[in-house]
Order: C-alpha cells, then sequence, then structure tokens
C-alpha cells in the first residue's frame, strides 16, 4: 500500500486562499446518472458514516425480476433520485419505473415492447441508467431503449410526453447522417445526458471485426431538443472530407475504413462553458489497423464540444491509431486542479490503462506534463503503427508486463510462470499484438483493466480523484482472415475464442499470472498530481487463499480481480464494492461493499450484499434520512436494488414503515 498524509488538505487549500469550486449533488437529490453533470459522484452527506456504516439496516428492496419477459442477471443501474422519487431502468426490454426514495413501493412502470427490433439491438437488457429533464414545471425521464429510440417520460406518470418527437419517442436511426444497412449494428447501455435543454445520445457497437465486414456504422453523437426531440446537431466522431482530422485517416480511409468510434460510455458537461465532453471509443476493428492507417481523430480521445452546436472546441486524443481496444470507458471528470497555486477547471479521465489524463476543460491542454514516449512496433503485414504514444505522470493499477511482475509466490510458480511467458510476447504498454506463426510467439500478453463504465469519484472538499482498477493479462493474436475476405486480418477467432475473441485469459495453475494486487483502488491528489494512496480492493479470492500450491503460503491481502467497481465520495467515506462474488465473514455466498477512510485508505466498516454490485452505488436524503442504493445482481440471482439507512430509533417513527 502507497500512502502519503492527506489529513490537511482542505485546510492547506483554504490556508493558501486557494477556494475550490463546489461540485457534487445537492439539496440531498441525486439527479444525473453520476451525481452531477460533472460525474463527480460526490454527495456532501455524512448521515451514513464511520460509526455505522458496518450496522446499516436494510430500508427496502426492488426486485427487477417482474420487469420483463425473463430475469436479468446483469443488472448494472444507476438510479436517479430527484423530489423524494426514484427512477430506474430494469429488465430485458429496459423499462422504466419510478419509486417511492424512502419505501421503495412502485409508483409507475414503463415499458416498450420493440420487437424483433428489441431482439436483435447490439445493446440488450436494462442498461445504466437514464436521465432527468426539468424546467422548473415540468418534468420529464429520458431514456434510449436496447433498439435505439429516443424516449422522453412524464416523470409523475410514466406517461410518453405527446408533444417529444413521435408520441414520446424518437427514431434514432432515422436521422443517423450515414448509409447503413438493417439491423443497424448501433445501440448504447449508457444513459443519454441531458445539460440545459439538450439531450446528448451516445453510441456503441458490437466489439470486433468479423472477417466478411470490412467497416461498421459509425458512432456519431447528437443533440436533441429536450422540450420537443427535434435533432439539433450531429458531430462527426469519425470526420468526413474537409472536416478537421479528416487527414489523419490516411488515404481516405475514414470514408472506407471506418466504423464504431462512440461513446459507450456516460458524457460530461459543463454548462457554465457550454460544453460536453465526449470520452471516444476505438475505431473499427479494434485491434486491426491496417485498412485505416494515420492518428484516426477522433478514436480514443475526449472532445470539447459546443452543447448547443456541436462544434468541436478541442480535443486530446489518448491513444494514436488504436489497436488495444483501450478505448475511453468512463465519463470524464469535472474536477478542479491546482498548479503552481493557481485554480484550474478541470477534467480528470481514468482509463483501462491505469493511466490518469488531468487536462483544463476550458482548452484541452494537460495540467501536468504528458509525455510523447516512443512505443514498440509491430510486424503484422499492412498495420500502420503510431511510433509513440502519450503517457501522463499520473498512473494507477498497472501497465505492461515484465519478468518483475510475475507470480512469486512460490520459486515452483515462477519458474513456470517464466515458462509460460516465455512462449509470448512480452513487454510494456503498447507492445502491439504478434501475427499468429506456428513457430513464433504464441500471442503477446497484455495487461486488461484498469478503470471501466461503473467510474471513479471526486471530492471536492479534499480535491482527491479516487479511482479504481482491476489488473489481468490476456493473449492477444492476430490472424490472417481467409482469402478474400473484406477484412484481411483481425483478432484470431475460433471456437475457444470467448466472447472477446481471441483475447484468453492466461494464468499458472489457476492462479493470476501476476503478483498481487489483482484490484485496486488508488487516490490521487490534484493539488500535488500524483497517487498518495493505493490499495488492494477486497479480500484474497477463494480460489487463491485455498489453492493446493499455496499451502502454508501467507499471500496476504490480494484485491479481487474482475469489473472494477464503482465508488461514491460522500463527506466522510469513500464506498466502493469488491469484484464477484468473494469470501464473506458467516461464509454465506454473497460479496462485501466497503467504507474507506478518504485521506489514508483504511477500511472503516463493511456491508455484507447478497450478490455482487453491478451498478455503481448512490445516496440520497428524504425527509431527514439518508440512504445508500446499490443494484445487485450475478449468476442465478436476478436483479435488485437494495437501500440501506442508519438503523432508525423508534420504529414508530421510522419512515419505511408508514
Amino acid at each position: 500500500m502507497r500512502t502519503t498524509h492527506a489529513g490537511f488538505l482542505l485546510s492547506c487549500l483554504c490556508a493558501s486562499g486557494i477556494a475550490l469550486a463546489q461540485t457534487g449533488t445537492r439539496n440531498g437529490e441525486w439527479r444525473s446518472y453520476g451525481g452531477d453533470l460533472g460525474h463527480t459522484r460526490y454527495a456532501p452527506l455524512d448521515q451514513i458514516d464511520a460509526d455505522n456504516f458496518g450496522s446499516l439496516e436494510v430500508a427496502w428492496r426492488f426486485s427487477t425480476v417482474n420487469m420483463g419477459p425473463r430475469p436479468e442477471y446483469r443488472f448494472q443501474s444507476t438510479p436517479l433520485m430527484v423530489g423524494g422519487k426514484l427512477y430506474t431502468t430494469g429488465g430485458t426490454r429496459r423499462s422504466v419505473t419510478a419509486l417511492d426514495a424512502a419505501t421503495g413501493e412502485q409508483l409507475w412502470i414503463y415499458g416498450l415492447d420493440e420487437g424483433e427490433r428489441g431482439e436483435q439491438a447490439v445493446r440488450r437488457l436494462s442498461g445504466r441508467g437514464l436521465a432527468y429533464w426539468s424546467d422548473g414545471g415540468e418534468e420529464r425521464i429520458v431514456y434510449v431503449t436496447p433498439g435505439y429510440q429516443l424516449v422522453a417520460l412524464d416523470a409523475a406518470t410514466g406517461r410518453p410526453v405527446p408533444g417529444f418527437g413521435d408520441n414520446g419517442i424518437v427514431d434514432l436511426l432515422e436521422s443517423l447522417d450515414q448509409e447503413f444497412e438493417l439491423p443497424a449494428q448501433i445501440g448504447v447501455h449508457a444513459p443519454p445526458t441531458v445539460a440545459g435543454d439538450v439531450v446528448i445520445v451516445p453510441a456503441a457497437h458490437t466489439p470486433f471485426a468479423p472477417p466478411e465486414q470490412k467497416s461498421n456504422v459509425k458512432g456519431y453523437i447528437r443533440g436533441f431538443d429536450a422540450r420537443t426531440g427535434r435533432l439539433l446537431w450531429t458531430f462527426h466522431t469519425i470526420p468526413r472530407e474537409g472536416e478537421e482530422g479528416y487527414e489523419t485517416w490516411r488515404d481516405g480511409s475514414a470514408d472506407e475504413a471506418g466504423g464504431n468510434a462512440g461513446v459507450w460510455t456516460t458524457i460530461s458537461a459543463d454548462e457554465e462553458l457550454g460544453l460536453a465532453y465526449l470520452p471516444v471509443e476505438s475505431p473499427y476493428s479494434d485491434m486491426y489497423g491496417g485498412l485505416r492507417p494515420g492518428e484516426n481523430l477522433y478514436g480514443e480521445s475526449v472532445v470539447a464540444v459546443d452543447l448547443h452546436t456541436g462544434e468541436r472546441r478541442w480535443h486530446y486524443q489518448l491513444v494514436h491509431h488504436p489497436l488495444w481496444d483501450y478505448d475511453i470507458p468512463t465519463a470524464p471528470m469535472r474536477v478542479e486542479a491546482v498548479r503552481d497555486g493557481q485554480r484550474i477547471k478541470a477534467l480528470a479521465q481514468p482509463t483501462k490503462q491505469g493511466l490518469l489524463f488531468v487536462l483544463n476543460r476550458e482548452t484541452g491542454e494537460p495540467i501536468w506534463p504528458i509525455e510523447e514516449q516512443p512505443v514498440p512496433q509491430g510486424d503484422v503485414p499492412g498495420e500502420w503503427y503510431a511510433p509513440t504514444q502519450p503517457m501522463p505522470t499520473i498512473r494507477y493499477g498497472h501497465q505492461g508486463v515484465a519478468l518483475d511482475d510475475l507470480i512469486d509466490f512460490t520459486p515452483e510458480l515462477r519458474a513456470e510462470a517464466e515458462r509460460i511467458v516465455a512462449e509470448h510476447r512480452i513487454g510494456p504498454l503498447y507492445t502491439p499484438a504478434v501475427l499468429h506463426d506456428p513457430n513464433g510467439p504464441i500471442s503477446t500478453l497484455m495487461v486488461m483493466g484498469g478503470s471501466n463504465w461503473p467510474g471513479g469519484a471526486y471530492d471536492p472538499e479534499s480535491n482527491i480523484v479516487y479511482v479504481t482498477a482491476s489488473v489481468g493479462v490476456n493473449s492477444m493474436t492476430i490472424c490472417r482472415y481467409p482469402e478474400g475476405s473484406p477484412m484481411p486480418y483481425g483478432i484470431c477467432l475460433g471456437p475457444d475464442a470467448g466472447m472477446f475473441g481471441g483475447l484468453q485469459r492466461v494464468d499458472v495453475q489457476g492462479l493470476p499470472l501476476l503478483k498481487p494486487p489483482y484490484g485496486t483502488i488508488a487516490a490521487v491528489d490534484l493539488t500535488r498530481g500524483e497517487v498518495i494512496w493505493e490499495i488492494p480492493n477486497g479480500e484474497t479470492p477463494e480460489d487463491v487463499r485455498n489453492h493446493p500450491a499455496l499451502e502454508g503460503v501467507d499471500v496476504g491481502r490480494t484485491g479481487r480481480a474482475g469489473q472494477p467497481p464503482g465508488a461514491l465520495a460522500t463527506r466522510t467515506l469513500l464506498i466502493a464494492a469488491e469484484p464477484g462474488y468473494g469470501p464473506t465473514p458467516d461464509g454465506v455466498r454473497g460479496s462485501m461493499l466497503r467504507a474507506y477512510d478518504k485521506a489514508t485508505g483504511r477500511e472503516l466498516g463493511a456491508l455484507q450484499l447478497p450478490a455482487p454490485q453491478s451498478g455503481s452505488p448512490m445516496t440520497y436524503m428524504v425527509d431527514g434520512v439518508q440512504y445508500l442504493v446499490i443494484a445487485v445482481s450475478g449468476p442465478e440471482y436476478p436483479g435488485e436494488l437494495i437501500a440501506y439507512r442508519v438503523p432508525a430509533e423508534d420504529p414508530a417513527e421510522d419512515p419505511a414503515e408508514n
């Protein structure tokens, strides 16, 4: 664990005359997916604290099992809470429901049966949430269906708004601004972003590229009028001829081989600056770019666009000519950085690589140095390799694979790990994939982890960003596709390829290839631009602790690999779960939700969940009571919301009982 003292950060900042702008939730509500439009996931509430976290009681539970034609086991929603009502998506058709935020009573439900369109959707199930809009009088809930339709509902009744689109629905395929074939390979799990009177809709696609498909639908981002559903603007994430960035797709490849480059995660916004921040994903195909030579703007870039016109204001590309599926996984966090005594409006962008990019949110300029460093070059025929990649100074989790990183619990395990990696190519971050060759290295070993869509949290009072990460090693190999295939090369496919094509997990007798930690939580001080502490996230997995090769070996607390959890910061706590099912105090199958000291990372308390956290936690206050709500689900456990609160002193006065 890395630690430095952070307990006096706030007082030091105040003493130096630096006043930090307050962000986070207001009035005890949770109005946006990330708490606010800056995705800080911070709530200035303190009724739930270190003294009572471990004894919180269940205020109510809400099962989504009957919100669709079949149960859902990947329930990823983060609800909203406005005016005492909690709103969430749920179920296999992505229905929307409103609940009483104090009791969990269902107030209304809306579901849209999209028939074949929904069954053929590339992004199915309940998605990750929705958005809220109000003009001070009228209130609406806005979300995107699996079949890629934008729906506006009356927040009071759940009925579609007649004056929005066609009886409350805007068909997002009708204004896609490009030619495409049905069924369209485009949709989204993430919620839209509502800033002012603009609804910004993201876009996502199927992962990787089949041999028979040379290009794909382009993930253009669009803004719609929140009142009428009228299209306001379209931003071309793959530039058209005459647009800035077109030249970064050499040989006109933006026209012939472009595709994807959408935003599959959440979009942030700054209404004061009039900007929306687009965390753009990889271009098509994710891991072979021979048909798209050049740096490929705006792939894997943070792009700031005018909130009202969609015009590009600035961009920063995090990966040139993306080849590793390191698309930007989570919303940029709107933060305040302090450099040379000056407060700077900034964005903090976590990544799958465990790199934190901190940029001036008005100009896109780096706050701390980001150096273009030479990276290894590959040998796949026809591929174009970027000679350098941007490397920020702030890093967390793990990057690259080296011999010193290998498992060393015992000499025997270390020797076996060395034998395994000798058959592969290893190297630093951005080591390219090998071409399949029976006589050469089997694959390139790459770290797949860092952050993902649940995102981190930012505490404006201490000026600290909290980021979660997972560490796992996959093998990556490029294969020659059959002669005459429109896509000549790509990730190797086969009966054992799994859901991510040729990406195969590499282990040693079932143990992780690398030393622990396997999952981490890190705190980054934005007054100094450095990690001040980093801890393993979660207990040691049972299959590691009880492994026969480790009998008598004290492996310590390793943390847990898997989907990095979403973090939540309150006035007194940092709250995060550990990935997947894991060891619990009473041995009952479940998972743990933990509270940490924000200044040191010391664990302060834990709650046992019946299933893993599968959506990010949120918190709010109703009638003087703070609630902590989390979505859980997993194999054989359908999606459920669980709301916790401090135990009521007098049950007769408990709002949840009335």
